[in-house]
């Protein structure tokens, strides 16, 4: 019982990838079974007690300690855990959720083998420990199949043991289930559900964006300009390149801020939309005197070490740290540096995305959007009008540190308007929102040139300091572009803007060359009863029992969830958050699980006219919740709802029914 419940609990392997596991999952599996064996013989109350007992004490291992909130770190490691990008740091509040579960499993399991004459029963609580762990693991890497197997196996031989069989069965019963889960390991692969396994982070509330430190760092680029040699960090890699620190993607006409939503992560950043060639670069990164929890590193990341309690914004790939890093700490950074040919860079197109071209409500508008349109013109291509508006900026004002800081619309338009000269933050600014009166979608990112190279070693200090925009195109991903001018001549004293200069010059002369700009496209854009029977069943009755139960389990899976999951959504709290359901649930209900961001229009697109009639009142009601969220009422949620479900009654409808149950199997 303490193999089959210690088994169980690798099966977390997929969270938890190393040592860290089993100093949560030893103990957990075999001190129960160790207290079943003493106390058999003794009351029932006497084994718990000791078993709850000794789980506190083994808890304190993991926390290196007695924690007071141990309790409360239990309740709240589900969502903890949900939250986290996978692979989980070992962490005690984490760690905490294994221990439990196995030690109620061993405990389970153990007295019941001790106290009556059962088989395999002992080992349901096991399996549904299992089964908690390939949900929690759906994201991680590896395989959980070897463990089922090993599973299938172990609890084979324990119905042959308890069947009190000669030791011949036993030996020829081993092999015979070792084939068998042999045999699961090559099918396990093909069944609907492997394919496209259930994720319960989907349905998972992330936390809200929160504004991570108190002084933005595109606030800082004017003071570190004013005291250029403070060193900041050290970059050891391969090659030269932009350490972007931090992302910017909102703008309320004052400031630049981050609307990241940052998850804990053991070391794995998610990918970001390219997926075609790409740089591998390396790089260990060394805090000197680098104010805020900001993590540097070049372009997106897609594996970071060295870091405790690092998070994650998987949208930006943008890095941050629990606590600010003490002076001397290092870690390490692998990251993707895409390399899109010119055929890719040419047919790019922008994605669609009301939140990266809103522009704050005010009279500057108007004049943001005649300059750009001044400085695009003759251009059709959302490429060709980035790289002409980039150039429009580096040829019609100037570098000068000394120039006020700031990056409001009144500051702005005095910097277009008047002076014409200013620092990175007012041309990496100004371009991103004439880029957004142009319908491209932008952000501000805030980093720091290579530095200074000794020795493959590169010094980054506060002079270094350097803001530049991005453009995010379909398929294509954030594209950087860099108006801020070099500080003598038109020239840049940075390598690795002027090879981006370069190059957008060499592409806007593609176009000329072609006489005049390709076409514009556009792309829309988710029990026993304590008896001893007088002998056991035999290998191919176990086998077809538990064929069968995991059969059943899996119908009353794909029965139960959608159900669950819409009630879920529909007594969701507050009126807003019911809005967003009923918005979710149509977007299942319309085969776009997980594209919940889609616009009316391109949802509205997708569909005929009698479910188009009841998407544009519901997807109405749904923006009133993402930009007015105080003015929603319980009328509005209760409408919303009335919609989802007309929705819903008519995609069943022209559904066939052979089409809906292979959905419902597919957990679709």
């Amino acid at each position: 019982m303490a193999a089959i419940a210690g088994t169980a609990g690798w099966g977390f392997h997929r969270v938890f990838p190393g040592a860290g596991l089993l100093i949560a999952v030893i103990p957990a599996a075999t001190a129960p079974a160790m207290v079943a064996a003493l106390t058999h013989r003794r009351p029932l109350w006497l084994a718990l007690a000791l078993d709850l007992l000794l789980w506190l004490a083994g808890t304190i291992p993991l926390y290196q300690g007695l924690e007071p909130g141990l309790f409360a770190d239990v309740a709240n490691s589900w969502h903890a855990l949900l939250t986290t990008l996978l692979p989980a740091q070992p962490e005690p509040h984490l760690l905490v959720l294994v221990h439990t579960l196995v030690w109620t499993a061993a405990t389970i399991g153990a007295e019941t083998m001790a106290r009556t004459r059962t088989r395999i029963a002992a080992a349901v609580p096991a399996l549904l420990v299992f089964g908690t762990a390939l949900l929690l693991g759906v994201d991680g890497e590896g395989s959980n199949l070897p463990v089922a197997g090993a599973l299938f196996v172990l609890i084979a031989a324990l119905a042959l043991l308890r069947d009190d069989r000669p030791p011949i069965w036993i030996l020829a019963g081993m092999p015979a289930a070792a084939a068998l889960a042999a045999l699961a390991l090559v099918v396990g692969p093909l069944l609907p559900i492997a394919a496209r396994p259930y994720n319960p982070r989907d349905d998972a509330d992330l936390p809200p964006p929160v504004r991570v430190d108190s002084v933005s760092p595109l606030d800082r680029v004017s003071a570190w300009l004013q005291i250029p040699d403070r060193e900041l960090f050290t970059v050891k890699a391969d090659k030269p390149l932009n350490w972007r620190l931090a992302v910017l993607d909102r703008y309320d006409g004052v400031r630049w801020t981050s609307g990241a939503r940052f998850q804990p992560t053991g070391g794995r950043v998610p990918e970001g939309d390219w997926t075609g060639k790409v740089d591998v670069v390396r790089q260990k990164v060394t805090f000197d005197g680098l104010p805020g929890t900001w993590l540097p590193a070049a372009e997106r990341p897609e594996q970071v070490s060295g870091v405790r309690g690092l998070m994650v914004d998987p949208e930006s790939g943008a890095l941050l740290a629990a606590a600010r890093p003490a002076k001397g700490t290092s870690y390490e950074v692998t990251s993707r540096v895409p390399k899109p040919s010119k055929e890719e860079l040419l047919a790019a197109t922008p994605v669609n995305d009301p939140s990266l071209t809103a522009f704050p409500a005010g009279p500057q508008q108007r004049l943001f959007r005649r300059l750009a349109q001044e400085a695009t013109k003759g251009a059709t291509t959302p490429i060709t009008q980035a790289y002409r508006l980039q150039k429009y900026l580096r040829t019609n004002a100037g570098y000068d540190v000394t120039a006020p800081p700031g990056h409001s619309l009144k500051g702005l338009e005095f910097f277009l308007q008047t002076t014409h000269r200013g620092t990175s933050e007012q041309f990496a600014t100004a371009f991103a929102l004439m880029a957004r009166t142009l319908g491209l979608p932008s952000r501000v990112v805030v980093g720091f040139r290579p530095g200074e190279a000794s020795g493959g070693i590169y010094h980054v200090k506060s002079g270094h300091v350097m803001a530049w925009a991005e453009i995010k195109f379909d398929k294509l991903g954030w594209r950087p572009f860099y108006p801020t001018p070099g500080r003598s001549s038109a020239k840049d004293d940075h390598d690795v803007v002027s090879s981006a200069i370069e190059e957008s010059e060499e592409l806007e002369g593609e176009f000329t060359q072609g006489g005049g700009d390709r076409p514009k496209t556009s792309q829309p854009q988710a029990t026993g009863n304590g008896e001893e029977p007088e002998s056991g069943p035999a290998m191919w009755v176990v086998a077809s029992v538990a064929g069968g139960a995991l059969l059943v389990a899996y119908a009353g899976v794909v029965t139960a969830l959608p159900w669950w999951r819409r009630r879920k959504r529909r007594r969701a709290q507050g009126p807003e958050q019911r809005v967003l359901g009923a918005w979710r649930q149509t977007c299942d209900d319309l085969g776009l699980k997980g594209r919940y961001a889609l616009t009316a229009a391109d949802v509205v697109a997708r569909q005929s006219d009698e479910i188009s009639a009841h998407v544009r009142p519901l997807a109405e009601i749904s923006n009133y919740v993402r930009y007015a969220p105080d003015t929603v009422t319980e009328d509005a949620a209760t409408a919303a709802w009335q919609r989802s479900d007309a929705i819903r009654r008519a995609v069943r409808a022209r559904t066939p029914l052979t089409t809906r149950i292979r959905n419902r199997l597919l957990l679709r």
